[in-house]
């Protein structure tokens, strides 16, 4: 894999990542100019948008997909990145903040690919990282080759299913965090082997480095996690990483300027936001259309969360337990995640490569996040004492 991305690095200035290159520099007009271009060699689709793609759909037979096969190596996480990175600590006067999108999919449904985001962060350059599912990037493979052929944007682990960790154990946890970088792995080498990747793909965080053609950075389901998960991650060898501001953009009613307003209130240097770009982030495209300007205007650099870890003078500030704004506040998805996950099994017991369908008086949404209220220079992580 090294060698193909050396390859990769010397042939880059052709083909798809030009056109990716050229995009950033031109704005909106360069996307329409270069992507026919860039599809014939990398993908099938068009980098816009498509009409009806942000759409969620449930009951036929492509909602199952089999877990991917395949052999991972990696290198645990020492133990001072263990834990969750809520946000990084910077020095005085520097101004970097990361927006993060998650693309989670369920067992038994075709989510959506929020075009509307993805084509905004592109027409303005703002870079950023997404935390892909397994399952979506196998059902969105195309988009998923644009996602991380793209130098503004980076692709981390949001497990296979979107499952709650905290109610896994044995294969079952380790399938579900493996089962995202054999997809990733997957998508990462097509894009190789056709040079389609820009020089910068190599994950680093400090002394650590992903093997090569897998993601570095992972996200929990529901934000919620426990000692075992936490375990079972970090010694994957991918580093946690949480959120100090949440969007709440999966809750409907939660209308763009309040969900602008929340979200400008809250971040400050080295926060990490959390957004959704699935088809379920409610209104998202709209509040980031306010969002990205003003912090701009207040001097933010949009940064991928690599390049924030990666800041000059960077502390990361690390908790020993995931939550959205308090200690405990995720802890109430389990109950939610059970009933989930009885309806999982029967799923895949029943159906296993049949035409699916949604089990009759199961919600396809998923629980709301509540009120809103990741060779580098950072030095060692903060531990964060979390206040109740």
């Amino acid at each position: 894999m090294r060698a193909i991305m050396s390859l990769s690095t010397k042939r880059w200035v052709g083909g798809a990542a030009l056109a990716l290159a050229v995009l950033i520099l031109c704005g909106p007009r360069a996307i329409a100019e270069d992507e026919a271009g860039a599809r014939s060699q990398c993908w099938s689709l068009p980098l816009r948008g498509l009409p009806g793609e942000s759409r969620i759909k449930h009951g036929f037979a492509g909602a199952y997909v089999p877990l991917p096969n395949g052999q991972l190596a990696s290198s645990p996480v020492p133990p001072a990145w263990r834990g969750v990175i809520r946000r990084v600590d910077l020095p005085p006067g520097v101004k970097k903040v990361a927006l993060t999108f998650d693309l989670c999919e369920q067992p038994y449904e075709k989510a959506g690919y929020d075009s509307e985001i993805v084509d905004f962060l592109r027409e303005s350059g703002t870079r950023a990282t997404f935390f892909g599912g397994g399952k979506w990037i196998e059902t969105h493979e195309q988009r998923a080759r644009q996602i991380i052929a793209d130098p503004l944007f980076e692709m981390g682990n949001h497990t296979w299913e979107h499952r709650n960790l905290r109610l896994l154990s044995g294969k079952s946890l380790v399938d579900e965090i493996a089962g995202a970088q054999l997809a990733y792995a997957k998508v990462y080498t097509a894009l190789a082997n056709n040079q389609c990747l820009p020089p910068d793909r190599e994950n680093k965080v400090n002394a650590l480095v992903s093997s090569p053609g897998q993601p570095l950075l992972f996200r929990f389901p529901f934000g919620a996690c426990d000692p075992r998960s936490l375990r079972a991650v970090a010694d994957a060898g991918l580093l946690a990483i949480q959120w100090d501001v949440s969007s709440g953009d999966p809750l409907r009613t939660l209308l763009p300027a309040r969900m602008a307003d929340w979200v400008l209130h809250g971040v400050r240097p080295g926060s990490i936001v959390l957004f959704h770009a699935n088809g379920r982030g409610w209104h998202t495209a709209q509040a980031l259309r306010r969002i990205v300007p003003e912090l701009r205007a207040r001097q933010y650099e949009f940064v991928t969360v690599s390049e924030l870890l990666n800041a000059n003078g960077a502390r990361p500030v690390i908790a020993q337990t995931c939550y959205d704004s308090r200690p405990g506040d995720t802890d109430h998805y389990d109950s939610f995640a059970r009933r989930l996950e009885a309806e999982y099994q029967k799923f895949k017991a029943e159906y296993g490569t049949k035409a699916p369908r949604v089990p009759a008086g199961t919600s396809s949404h998923l629980p709301a996040v509540p009120k809103p209220v990741p060779a580098v220079r950072a030095r060692n992580p903060v531990k964060e004492e979390p206040k109740n």
